[in-house]
């Protein structure tokens, strides 16, 4: 495993000094047990008989027809708890028994990781502490009561703009004091280094099944992967292993919020520049003076001002295209995969549906007739019900 902090001129460990011991540990761990055959042993037979992978691939018949594309899904949304966040958790949880921790804390927005972080951590027999925005708390009700009936504690935050930033930053702090026995389990490929290592190592399970059931149902690569991108952990575990694969376009879909194109209030990567937020060097909204902006998309799990180094990189060397879908076209999406598949899915992974439908519609050759589009749906729409029926004016 490749241990280096940069991605090209990205990432790094901008962090105090003091926080610096737990993250020397998490990287000795890293090399010690994530190849380590007992290791792999377990964490695969849990992906396996508790998570439910590997997830299927679906392909959308009445969809494709409709859009005259064909159109694949990865079924990340009927894992276990309901989203790829498993994945990551699962890994992560583990990794923190083999160290001796006996506690994790975590961040959550959409309240997918939270939910996810809770359930490892009760397969393993740990204690769990969430810190939710006092705003994600308000609009992901559901999330928030089931990670209590497992067991974790869910704090709101109060502070700031109330939603994933300022979650992330209350769990540092909590880290920052518990270091010895508790374990901060990321939920995102961002932050200081080794975190976007760990969590893509994690995840990158998404594209390593996704290629090998493509090329088994279709008889070769897709033409396009399409993932949506917030901090960005399913979309950099859904094109890690098509990196290589270079007649394989690589497109990933930031939230554009309520603005139309070219006033989005949020896609850092479209429309931010280097900055340093959470001990890492990534794309980033800010303020003439470097002051972090606040984001705004319908979306909690998108709602964030900043990106994952790795897709910084990836965006600066042109091999992932970086794109952006507002609120409305991301709800039509919600809507038009769960009336012609009878798919529900997260409003994240409807922004990555809404830019193939939106691309599908262009008359410039963007996507050609009969391409083949595999999209990887992050996670089921359940969560998102009253976000919907809000929308709708119910």
């Amino acid at each position: 495993m490749n241990l280096t902090p940069y991605f090209g001129s990205f990432g790094g460990q901008f962090v105090p000094e003091v926080l610096m011991p737990p993250l020397i540990e998490l990287e000795e761990a890293m090399k010690n047990y994530l190849d380590s055959p007992e290791f792999l042993e377990q964490n695969n037979n849990l992906l396996s008989s508790w998570a439910g992978r590997p997830s299927p691939l679906t392909f959308c018949p009445v969809l494709s027809a409709e859009l005259g594309v064909e159109i694949y899904l990865k079924r990340e949304d009927l894992l276990h708890t309901g989203a790829h966040k498993v994945n990551n958790t699962l890994g992560q949880a583990l990794l923190a028994r083999f160290m001796g921790k006996t506690s994790l804390v975590a961040e959550t927005g959409a309240g997918q990781h939270g939910v996810a972080t809770a359930a490892a951590a009760a397969r393993l027999g740990l204690s769990t502490i969430v810190f939710m925005g006092e705003v994600d708390v308000r609009r992901q009700r559901l999330n928030v009561e089931r990670m209590k009936l497992l067991g974790a504690e869910v704090v709101a935050v109060k502070d700031g703009s109330k939603t994933l930033k300022d979650a992330i930053n209350e769990a540092l702090r909590h880290w920052l004091a518990h270091q010895k026995t508790t374990h901060y389990c990321f939920g995102t490929a961002a932050g200081p280094h080794p975190f976007p290592t760990l969590v893509r190592h994690f995840q990158s399970v998404i594209s390593r099944e996704a290629r090998a059931q493509f090329l088994t149902a279709v008889g070769r690569l897709p033409d396009k992967v399409v993932a949506c991108v917030g901090g960005g952990s399913n979309a950099i575990g859904g094109f890690y292993e098509f990196l290589p694969d270079e007649e394989v376009d690589l497109v990933g879909v930031e939230a554009g919020g309520t603005g139309e194109p070219g006033c989005w209030n949020s896609a850092p990567i479209n429309l931010g520049r280097p900055g340093i937020l959470h001990g890492q060097l990534s794309m980033l909204l800010q303020d003439p003076c470097g002051q972090v902006q606040p984001s705004h998309s319908i979306s909690a799990g998108l709602d964030y001002p900043g990106v994952g180094p790795e897709h910084s990189h990836l965006a600066a060397t042109g091999r992932v295209k970086y794109d952006v879908v507002c609120d409305s076209e991301a709800l039509e999406a919600f809507k038009l995969l769960s009336r012609t598949e009878g798919v529900i899915p997260a409003l994240e992974s409807s922004h990555a549906l809404a830019w193939v439908v939106k691309m599908a519609g262009l008359k410039d050759g963007s996507l050609k007739k009969n391409s083949k589009v595999l999209v990887i749906l992050s996670g089921r729409g359940d969560k998102d019900m009253d976000i919907y029926l809000d929308y709708l004016g119910r």
